[in-house]
C-alpha cells in the first residue's frame, strides 16, 4: 500500500469523481483508476460504486476514508515538524468565509500573515454554509469566518468578531414607519428579507420566531446583506439585518427588534479535535489576535 494510493482514493472522495481528481492531482484520469483499483486489490473490497452515473464510497469505502485521511494528515505533520526544526514555516492553508464580511479587514488580515510567513500558501474561498460546515468537519478548511448561531460541527471552537443587534428595516412611507420598535410576534404576516437558510442569523431569526409559535414569511434570501437592505429600500419587505448593514441607507427606517432581541454574530472557527500543522497553528493565531 503506497501514499499515493491513500491519496488519489481521498481525492476522489473529496472532488466527487475521477476525473475532477485527477485535475486537481495534475495527472491522467486513467492513472488515478488504477491507483485506486490497486488499493481496492490489496484490501479485498471495492470502495467506490461505479454502477451508478456518479461514483459513491460502498460501506467498505467509508469506513476506510478516516484512516486513509489520517495516513496522510499523518505524512505531513512529520513534513511540518522538521520544517519547525529549521526555522522555516510553510506549507498551505484554507480559509473559507460565507460571504465577504462588510466590517472586517481580511485583506489585511491576509496580507499581515504572508508578510510573517512568505512561504505558506494561502487559499481564500467563499462556501455557502452547509459546504463550509462540512469542509470543516472533514478537515479541508483550516479556518472559517461566518455568522454564529447555526450549528457546528463536533470539536470546532469559535472566537466572535463581531456582535450586534440584529433589526427590522423597512422603505419610508411603510405601515412600520412611524415606530421605533417592532416584536417578533408582530412579524408574523409580515413579508420579510434576511439571510439564506444555514447561515448564523437565519437561525437566529428562526428560532425567534418558534418560540412565538410561528415560521417567518421569508420572501426573498441572498447572501449578500447590502443587497438584501436595497430590496427593503425598494418597498419588497422588511429586511431582517445585522445594524451595520442598514445603517447606510437613509431611505430606509431602522426599528429595534424586541421580545426577544436578537443578535448577530461573526466568529472565527477552526478544529480543536484534530492535530494541526504549524502553518494552520499560525493563520488560527494570526487571525485570533488581529480580530480580537
Amino acid at each position: 500500500m503506497e501514499l499515493r494510493q491513500l491519496e488519489y482514493f481521498v481525492s476522489v472522495v473529496e472532488e466527487g469523481g475521477f476525473t475532477k481528481a485527477a485535475v486537481k492531482l495534475h495527472v491522467a484520469q486513467p492513472g488515478v483508476s488504477a491507483q485506486v483499483k490497486q488499493l481496492e486489490r490489496e484490501l479485498g473490497q471495492p470502495l467506490f460504486d461505479r454502477s451508478g452515473r456518479s461514483v459513491t464510497l460502498t460501506e467498505v469505502g467509508r469506513a476506510v476514508l478516516p484512516y486513509a485521511r489520517a495516513a496522510l494528515w499523518a505524512v505531513t505533520g512529520m513534513r511540518d515538524v522538521v520544517d519547525e526544526f529549521t526555522g522555516l514555516l510553510r506549507g498551505r492553508v484554507v480559509m473559507a468565509v460565507v460571504t465577504a464580511p462588510w466590517a472586517l479587514d481580511l485583506a489585511g488580515l491576509l496580507a499581515g500573515f504572508h508578510a510573517k510567513h512568505p512561504a505558506v500558501e494561502i487559499t481564500l474561498n467563499e462556501m455557502d454554509p452547509i459546504t463550509l460546515a462540512e469542509a470543516l468537519a472533514a478537515g479541508q478548511v483550516d479556518l472559517a469566518l461566518l455568522g454564529l448561531g447555526a450549528p457546528l460541527p463536533a470539536g470546532v471552537e469559535t472566537q466572535v468578531v463581531i456582535d450586534q443587534d440584529v433589526v427590522a428595516a423597512v422603505r419610508r412611507g411603510h405601515s412600520l414607519d412611524e415606530r421605533d420598535s417592532v416584536t417578533v410576534s408582530e412579524l408574523r404576516d409580515l413579508t420579510l428579507i434576511t439571510l439564506p437558510p444555514g447561515t448564523g442569523l437565519r437561525s437566529v431569526l428562526e428560532a425567534a420566531c418558534a418560540g412565538a409559535g410561528f415560521r417567518p414569511r421569508v420572501a426573498f434570501e441572498a447572501s449578500e446583506p447590502y443587497f438584501l437592505a436595497k430590496l427593503a429600500a425598494h418597498g419588497l419587505g422588511v429586511a431582517i439585518l445585522p445594524r451595520s448593514a442598514v445603517s447606510r441607507y437613509d431611505d430606509l427606517h431602522v426599528l429595534e427588534i424586541r421580545e426577544p432581541a436578537m443578535r448577530g454574530q461573526m466568529g472565527l472557527a477552526w478544529r480543536t479535535d484534530q492535530p494541526a500543522g504549524p502553518a494552520a497553528r499560525a493563520l488560527v493565531e494570526h487571525a485570533r489576535a488581529a480580530m480580537g
